[in-house]
């Protein structure tokens, strides 16, 4: 495999694609022994050999339950976005660049120290001519252009890989890479990522205790991103939070607060709500790194909803039509496998109690359900379902007294009171009552035209047997096989009588014709016994 891969860009590829870049790839495969076998520590070490693209591509992948099994989610979580930080000229020419002329005409000074060195950029601590504390995030010179390569040699690779036997449907590795590009572009773009913060801010305007950095929109441009500088107390450093006088507790009940009033109300959440991106300044929640955020729609909250209060209640059948609901088919479903399913994973929550239910593995279960059935979903859902399990973790760790699913289900209940309006329900009970009494009262004319219909034959039933497509596609794959051996004989016959003739021209006193017709149908019959024993 690897060697017909190597053989690839050395044809048509070269000139549009570096075969030494794709010569790296293969090497790194190599080392890591791919073709022993794979596991997800394995998947992860190859990612973070192969360079950002590869760890961007990492960390999108761990967002995505529904495609990969767990454990390769929580191995890909621990990827390191660290990467070696570039030169300091480097930085200083990009800024110039940018800027058009000398850095030293908006900055006093900017330090050389790297406060942080990721895939895409990396971050300086600088102080504006007119005295602010700041940072400066630089983008790294041509990474679009690097990342754009490595995608299409992705992409090409992993066409081959298919053409050459890959198992099917497996994992749609196409539309990962194209989410991964989707999501890499919009964080490459600072000026988008100025724009989510501003959203941001207004949306928690309101908020007494949260804040987010303030943008310097005129040094601001689409590969430099200028913020005031957060001098505060990570989250995870609970000791110094402590010595300092704060609750953890209290700040855990505000933080878990925050982030399901950006999901519920906002519908726009911070898609990587891990501690280094929190901090504590004069008792607020200051959110750092908004260029990852996530959206969800009222229809996704309202099944979000529905599947908490079906599990409150244990009807399986309600949270089926939750998780339908959240999902996105990728063929036909099998409805009554579905409902076995859901409810084996409804029974581990006889005694529910919200108190000690983890948000975190009940969204985990409910992706694995939708990973089996081949039901996909929508990039927002990921990383809610991301978001949920990262915050629900650091609350777990960090404020042990603060239960986020709690907050979570308090939240809900007070958003429908708060929504909730007897005049309009009433209107609403009117009409469907309405329409439900005209229905019933042409029942009796429908079920007339159907008896009538019926007596003269133009009654018409699909009937549609849930789970017989495996069996019939046996069968037909066995008339396949029968008409296969059949015409292999027809073949044999018919060459066998042939050479008996005096046909010309001949090879070696046989009739060509027969020759060509023991040759088809010796390739035939070996085709047909390969596939017998393969699947035997």
């Amino acid at each position: 495999m690897l060697d017909s891969l190597m053989k690839q860009p050395n044809k048509e590829q070269q000139g549009t694609l570096p075969a030494r870049r794709f010569r790296e790839m293969i090497h790194v495969l190599r080392k890591r022994e791919l073709m022993r076998g794979v596991t997800p520590e394995k998947i992860r070490q190859i990612l973070e050999d192969l360079g950002p693209t590869f760890v961007k591509l990492g960390q999108i992948m761990s967002m995505r339950p529904d495609f990969l099994p767990q454990e390769y989610c929580d191995a890909l979580t621990t990827l390191q976005a660290d990467v070696r930080p570039m030169p300091f000229e480097a930085v200083i020419s990009v800024l110039e660049r940018e800027y058009k002329g000398p850095w030293q005409k908006f900055f006093s000074t900017i330090s050389k120290e790297v406060l942080g060195s990721a895939s895409i950029a990396q971050v300086h601590r600088a102080v504006l001519t007119t005295g602010e504390d700041v940072v400066i995030k630089v983008q790294r010179p041509d990474i679009y252009d690097v990342m754009e390569q490595d995608i299409v040699l992705l992409k090409r690779a992993a066409a081959l890989m298919q053409v050459v036997g890959a198992e099917r449907g497996a994992l749609d590795v196409s539309t990962i890479l194209d989410e991964m590009w989707k999501i890499a572009k919009q964080e490459m773009d600072f000026l988008m990522e100025a724009d989510h913060i501003g959203e941001f801010r207004d949306l928690n305007a309101g908020e007494e205790y949260v804040e987010c950095p303030k943008v310097y929109h005129h040094l601001t441009t689409s590969r430099v991103l200028v913020m005031e500088y957060v001098d505060g107390i990570r989250f995870d450093d609970s000791k110094t939070l402590r010595e300092k006088g704060f609750d953890m507790n209290q700040l855990g009940r505000r933080l878990g607060e925050n982030y399901v009033k950006q999901i519920i109300e906002d519908g726009y959440f911070h898609a990587d709500p891990h501690p280094g991106n929190i901090r504590v300044r004069d008792g607020k929640i200051v959110w750092l790194d908004l260029g990852m955020m996530g959206r969800i729609s009222n229809s996704d909250r309202r099944a979000i909803r529905k599947a908490l209060f079906s599990l409150a209640n244990h009807d399986t059948l309600d949270m089926k039509a939750a998780v339908l609901a959240l999902g996105l088919p990728r063929g036909r479903v099998d409805h009554t496998r579905l409902y076995e399913d859901i409810d084996a994973m409804m029974t581990t929550y006889g005694d529910l109690d919200f108190g000690s239910l983890r948000m975190g593995v009940l969204t985990r279960q409910i992706m694995n359900v939708l990973r089996t059935h081949h039901i996909g979903i929508r990039p927002g859902l990921s990383m809610f379902a991301r978001g949920v399990l990262t915050i629900e973790g650091v609350m777990r760790q960090y404020c042990p007294g603060v239960s986020f699913v709690e907050i979570f289900t308090r939240s809900i209940q007070l958003n429908m009171q708060k929504d909730f309006n007897w005049r309009m329900e009433l209107d609403r009970l009117k009409q469907e009552g309405y329409v439900f009494f005209k229905k019933t009262m042409r029942l009796p004319e429908q079920l007339s035209d159907i008896l009538q219909m019926t007596m003269r034959g133009q009654t018409k039933v699909n009937l549609d047997l849930t789970g017989s497509e495996e069996p019939l596609q046996r069968i037909d794959g066995m008339m396949n096989k029968l008409i296969l051996g059949m015409i292999s004989s027809a073949l044999l016959l018919g060459s066998s009588v042939i050479c008996t003739t005096q046909m010309t021209p001949k090879i070696m006193e046989i009739p060509l014709l027969g020759v060509f017709g023991y040759l088809a149908a010796l390739v035939l019959c070996g085709w047909l016994l390969w596939n017998i024993l393969r699947k035997s």
